[in-house]
């Protein structure tokens, strides 16, 4: 394994895996955070002098087109951010139509100095997705050096994020900018973490957050839970939550899961008060009620002021804090106060010099939404790859590199 930043790209052709898989709405990019995020790397091997050919999956092409007829190739072509991707570099991006095959093979071979090659959607393919090796081994010759900048993506054992990095010698296959970036950051967490360390974990179900909840049992000593899944926690306690969200096969696991924290002296906090709607509605009625106490035909939306206090004290107190997961319904105003104010709590506490990590789609959105994103140590581009690491597991695409 190189390294990236000490890596010489002059006249060598670096062939980026990255994670380009961003919305697009009628044409429109809404969110262009995660090509940004892959601009460092791509501008580190142009100014050296090098050429750079992108790869990237938008979406699953294969499978949505089987069930809906009116889709179209064109609905999941990488086509549709060349121009913004060209605009973004300042340098004009070239597109291949085809990520294998004599024309792109051509194009790869004709890059000049300074030139970017964007290749079609990977998942046209299924070969990609199957991680076939003789798919990934077309992939590896079109370029000279292996870069894997693609963090969303490195939980999946594809052609692209894993095995093509079998056909590159150690010193020819390295994680870019932000790869390297978001491992640092993950591994600070799970394996350099400062004491307090406090986790907030949100979001709707318990099922959900099972693995990462019990693998954080043994490294954090605090773990806040809020969002719709705490109601599971309350009703397995005896308490009565209206209609609130429940998952009512899951309240064994959830005793048991309090049960293993008492034991490992980890404190869980659950929002003592909440928020409450007479139903899942922007315009709906709101009334506050301690959690264990919401009436019939009412549900919890939003953690209430005296949970936001309590959490709030056991996120200033924290030297390392990591947040997956919302605490209400955030996309609505009347329930993201919760939200808003942990995510203020969280920026207080990275200010006293807490590190502070935010990963999963929906604190990401949060912190963007409230224009926090500069104001933690660091905002993860990769979801599931990130909610996977923390869960404990080996992720290939991490594993490729480390150990190729």
């Amino acid at each position: 394994m190189s390294t990236f930043s000490n890596y010489n790209f002059k006249d060598q052709t670096a062939l980026i895996r990255v994670d380009f898989n961003v919305p697009i709405k009628n044409g429109t990019i809404t969110d262009d955070t995660r090509i940004r995020a892959a601009l460092p790397t791509i501008k580190k091997v142009l100014s050296d002098g090098g050429k750079v050919i992108l790869m990237s999956h938008w979406g699953r092409p294969i499978k949505d087109m089987s069930k809906k007829p009116e889709l179209t190739e064109a609905d999941f072509s990488l086509s549709r951010i060349e121009d913004h991707l060209s605009n973004l570099l300042g340098v004009t991006v070239t597109f291949a139509t085809n990520c294998i095959g004599t024309e792109t093979s051509q194009k790869a071979a004709d890059l000049k100095a300074g030139e970017v090659l964007l290749l079609e959607n990977l998942r046209f393919h299924k070969e990609e997705e199957k991680g076939d090796a003789a798919f990934a081994e077309n992939l590896s010759k079109l370029g000279d050096v292996y870069v894997n900048d693609a963090f969303g993506t490195a939980h999946r054992a594809h052609a692209s994020t894993a095995i093509i990095a079998n056909y590159f010698a150690a010193d020819k296959k390295m994680f870019g900018l932000l790869m390297n970036s978001e491992v640092k950051a993950a591994e600070e967490v799970m394996h350099n973490s400062k004491k307090p360390f406090t986790a907030i974990i949100g979001g709707a179900k318990v099922s959900d957050k099972i693995l990462i909840i019990e693998n954080l049992l043994e490294k954090a000593t605090d773990i806040i839970i809020g969002g719709g899944m705490a109601y599971t926690f309350f009703k397995a306690q005896g308490g009565v939550i209206g209609n609130s969200l429940c998952e009512e096969d899951r309240l064994d696991m959830a005793l048991d899961l309090l049960k293993k924290a008492d034991e490992k002296g980890v404190c869980i906090h659950l929002p003592s008060d909440s928020i409450i709607a007479d139903k899942f509605a922007a315009d709906a009625a709101t009334s506050s009620a301690a959690s264990t106490e919401i009436p019939a035909g009412w549900m919890g939306l939003d953690i209430g002021q005296m949970a936001i206090n309590t959490f709030s004290k056991v996120i200033g107190d924290s030297k390392t804090i990591l947040w997956n997961g919302p605490m209400g319904v955030f996309e609505m105003e009347q329930f993201q106060h919760g939200t808003k104010a942990i995510a203020e709590a969280v920026v207080a506490a990275t200010a006293n010099g807490a590190f502070s990590l935010v990963g999963g789609g929906d604190s990401v959105a949060a912190v963007n939404k409230f224009n926090f994103a500069d104001k933690v140590s660091y905002v993860s581009t990769g979801g599931g790859a990130m909610l996977e690491f923390f869960e404990g597991k080996q992720l290939p695409g991490i594993a490729a590199i480390k150990n190729g």
